[in-house]
């Protein structure tokens, strides 16, 4: 099973990236908020570049003038199966030490997606 990864992301302002692994790279999303823990929240998710692999345990401090200049932690990491990944939306179960369950992407316009946990069953 692939990867994910939710980094803890205290730049300009503090928000989590999700990461999951696919075709070679980390498809990546800032969400300002975090990923709900609970189902029937939706939450803003903007998809942003993809990142490299590497990138998938990094923690650290980007230096200042740098993008993402900030300091970065593993804040959840395991392996996530994927429903189905469409254009527009992403449906797939997380299995971390943190976050377990069903959740689904779903584009709204351009960039800008919603992240929500699914109900169970």
């Amino acid at each position: 099973m692939p990867r994910f990864v939710i980094h803890r992301h205290d730049a300009r302002s503090l928000h989590y990236d999700l990461r999951l692994e696919a075709g070679g790279v980390l498809k990546s999303w800032a969400v300002p908020k975090g990923v709900p823990e609970g189902s029937g929240t939706k939450r803003l998710a903007v998809q942003v570049e993809d990142h490299g692999l590497d990138y998938i345990d990094f923690e650290g401090t980007i230096p200042e003038g740098s993008y993402g200049a900030g300091t970065v932690e593993v804040w959840d990491s395991g392996l996530y199966e994927a429903e189905s990944w469409k254009r527009d939306k992403i449906v797939f179960t997380l299995d971390g030490n943190r976050l377990k369950g069903r959740y689904a992407l779903v584009r709204m316009k351009g960039k800008d997606w919603l992240v929500m946990r699914l109900k169970e069953g």
